[in-house]
């Protein structure tokens, strides 16, 4: 079809009858990848630049509603929209407030059929600093509902594959902050995939999509404070034991546990074990050490043998691992990783813990069996770290270095744009 003739389908887009819609939609999504000659249609009249925020048009206005409708032009015009929001010309019309509002209460609804997809497009949207305010700021309207697995029903997040529970929940409904119920769900949605019996699954999405939220999200300095202040460990109570949100992802999102790395007054509370309260200085509220040691090194170790008193430094989880232990076989996370230990390197007190742990042990075997130049440089630079004297003059060592070098990677790595 030439452009003229995709633009004739637009005005179906919002048609009465469905089938029309589907129709339509379905003629026009396959234009909206990077690389479609005819993609233009879809930015006429959309200006970059100014200070007013831009405003979107009429086929962008029609995707949007859209993703409300029926299960197979929903899922359509949630594709075309995370096709085209690698376009800065996209995030004006795609962060407006209550369609940010949509995408959230979409997510956090354990029926939703397409939440994959809509954290796929979340993902894309918070490699915007300006969509990450918004989220970070962002409360969901929820109603309490017992009958539900996650006890609660997003209110805005009905539409055509996402009805509402019957009977609809009783009561008056309460504005709740959406970020940690988010850290919830990704949770849930993991726990979800590990479960085969699907009618058991607490959530119809994985939500892989959210770690890359949460990566982009603690590239900024409020991103990552969220992630180290201590909240109730139920967000749905404003009181109760307090943990630090970090906790919930680790394990998972190697990227945010890296950003976070980068608040220097955190790393006490980073390795600190579970048994201890510690505070992210300036806040004076405690909750139990993160204990991120063990989930940063064990995705490095092999299945090397040490001498008993060098298992002995290591966290239990990693002494007397089996022969059949096997490396992250991805390269991209065994940087990370490294990237992550190099930035709590930037402390004495990091160091020092660091080394009574084990830590050289592990990377040392890492140094012998890797095959990435790049992260053997960087595994040469930990252990120049960990093995060198401390004195009076590395007290307070920032070895910014290390930070400029981990900043770099975190640009390349943490602004992907997902298509498909």
């Amino acid at each position: 079809m030439s452009a003229e003739q995709l633009k004739e389908l637009i005005p179906f887009l919002h048609e009465q009858n469905p089938q029309v819609r589907q129709i339509a939609l379905a003629n026009l999504v396959g234009h909206t990848p990077k690389d479609a000659p005819n993609r233009q249609i879809f930015f006429a009249g959309l200006s970059g630049g100014g200070l007013q925020q831009q405003g979107d048009n009429q086929i962008i206005r029609d995707l949007k509603l859209l993703c409300r409708d029926q299960l197979a032009t929903a899922h359509d015009a949630f594709r075309a929209l995370v096709n085209l929001s690698d376009s800065p010309l996209m995030l004006g019309p795609l962060s407006e407030p209550s369609f940010v509002n949509f995408i959230v209460s979409y997510i956090l609804n354990h029926q939703a059929t397409l939440a994959d997809l809509a954290s796929m497009l979340l993902s894309n949207l918070t490699t915007s600093t300006s969509v990450c305010s918004t989220l970070l700021n962002l409360t969901v309207s929820i109603l309490p509902d017992p009958k539900s697995p996650t006890l609660y029903f997003p209110v805005q997040s009905q539409c055509g594959t996402c009805p509402a529970p019957v009977p609809y929940p009783a009561g008056e409904p309460r504005s709740v902050g959406a970020l940690p119920l988010l850290l919830d769900a990704f949770v849930q949605g993991a726990a979800a995939e590990e479960t085969e019996d699907k009618e058991k699954r607490i959530r119809k999405g994985t939500l892989h999509f959210l770690s890359s939220v949460f990566a982009n999200l603690s590239t900024t300095p409020t991103g990552r404070m969220f992630f180290l202040t201590p909240l109730p460990t139920d967000p749905l109570k404003s009181e109760g034991d307090l943990e630090y949100p970090l906790t919930k992802l680790l394990g998972g999102v190697a990227s945010t546990i890296k950003n976070c790395a980068f608040h220097v007054q955190a790393h006490r509370a980073l390795l600190s074990s579970e048994s201890e309260r510690v505070a992210v200085p300036p806040s004076t509220a405690e909750a139990s050490g993160m204990d991120i040691l063990p989930y940063v090194l064990l995705p490095l170790a092999g299945p090397e043998e040490f001498d008993l008193e060098d298992q002995e430094l290591l966290p239990p989880a990693l002494q007397f691992l089996p022969a059949t232990k096997t490396r992250e076989p991805d390269s991209v996370l065994r940087l990370t990783h490294v990237e992550t230990l190099l930035l709590l390197c930037t402390t004495r007190w990091g160091r020092d813990y660091m080394r009574s742990h084990g830590v050289y042990e592990i990377v040392r075997a890492l140094h012998e069996n890797e095959q990435v130049d790049k992260i053997s440089e960087h595994v040469e630079r930990l252990v120049n770290f960990l093995q060198r004297a401390e004195g009076p003059d590395t007290q307070d060592d920032t070895a910014s270095g290390i930070v400029e070098a981990a900043e770099d990677a975190e640009a390349d790595e943490d602004s992907r744009i997902e298509e498909i």
